[in-house]
């Protein structure tokens, strides 16, 4: 059974981090892109960061361009989000994916979703 599993979300304070996790298990996805979504309440899901299989080629959403960075580990079959310098509008629920096909700068996502992760940026 191929499952995407995230974790290392949690409350934190405007202008402070978090690192989320994306351990994918019953296959690997070494030769895929990857990405990460986000949903808040009462808004659609929508793209934050995706990675190319080698990890050599990023793309952000312009909203946390600067702030968040990507990157993968294809030995561990895990995928990351650095979230730093946080806002109040980066609270969502965040979500991995994975197998995605990555052109062009644009991700397309593919099948796999994890069961996400909330982040809460609150004073």
């Amino acid at each position: 059974q191929v499952q995407l599993v995230e974790s290392g979300g949690g409350l934190v304070q405007p202008g402070g981090s978090l690192r989320l996790s994306c351990a994918a298990s019953g296959r690997t996805f070494s030769s895929d892109a990857m990405g990460w979504f986000r949903q808040a309440p009462g808004k659609e899901r929508e793209f934050v960061a995706a990675i190319s299989w080698s990890g050599g080629s990023t793309v952000y959403a312009d909203s946390v361009k600067g702030r968040f960075t990507i990157s993968r580990d294809n030995a561990k079959n895990t995928m990351y989000l650095q979230l730093n310098s946080l806002k109040l509008e980066d609270t969502a629920v965040y979500y991995c994916n994975a197998p995605g096909t990555y052109s062009r700068y644009t991700y397309y996502p593919g099948g796999y979703w994890g069961q996400g992760t909330q982040v809460t940026v609150s004073s």
